[in-house]
């Protein structure tokens, strides 16, 4: 039974991270400027961010999953603000970092992914939906919502792992030209996800 449901929760978690959006052009920003690792460290958060609110799906906090979903034009404003801050330092940002940096830019990457991704707590919903769906959202499958739980951290992990490694092997051919243009690009893109996501939770607001 535990290896066909850390399979399904593999599946979840790929599915779930696979879509490109700000977190992805991050994490792909990331590995072009500090290499695999960072660019996956950064992943990371949104894989950690993910089995988190898989957590709240499959054991059945539903006063919690209301609560951030009652919440989400607050989280949305915070996330777009901060997505148009991580955009605007994207764009100013130097070709590439000194060495000495990169643990603390990894960090920052995690740190980053893993608060962006929080800052949709409807993701709950649909965790909850497939957790109802496979008859495991009660308290008598424990066991078996928390396997489900580490397949989809490990599905999400092995995304931004293929991601980041992929990417990292065209990090020799960009040039400290290119990487600024790259800056530029992503970075303005990042900030018009940042524009869209606060003004739609300002008018929730309204």
């Amino acid at each position: 039974m535990i290896t066909p449901l850390l399979l399904k929760g593999v599946t979840i978690g790929l599915s779930v991270a696979a879509p490109v959006g700000p977190i992805g052009l991050l994490c792909i920003r990331r590995s072009l400027a500090d290499g695999a690792r960072a660019g996956f460290i950064c992943g990371l958060g949104a894989a950690s961010a993910d089995a988190a609110y898989a957590l709240v799906g499959g054991f059945a906090m539903t006063a919690v999953a209301r609560w951030l979903v009652a919440e989400k034009p607050w989280f949305g404003l915070f996330g777009g603000l901060f997505l148009i801050f991580l955009g605007v330092r994207i764009i100013t940002a130097r070709a590439s970092d000194p060495a000495a940096e990169r643990p603390r830019a990894a960090l920052a990457g995690y740190s980053s992914t893993l608060l962006l991704t929080l800052a949709n707590p409807l993701t709950i919903m649909s965790f909850a939906a497939v957790f109802a769906s496979l008859s495991l959202a009660d308290a008598t499958n424990y066991l078996a919502a928390a396997v489900l739980v580490a397949g989809v951290f490990a599905g999400s992990a092995l995304w931004w792992l293929l991601l980041s490694a992929i990417v990292a092997r065209a990090r020799r051919h960009v040039s400290a030209a290119m990487m600024r243009t790259i800056n530029r690009v992503f970075g303005a893109v990042i900030a018009a996800f940042g524009c869209y996501a606060t003004a739609a939770s300002l008018f929730a607001l309204a």
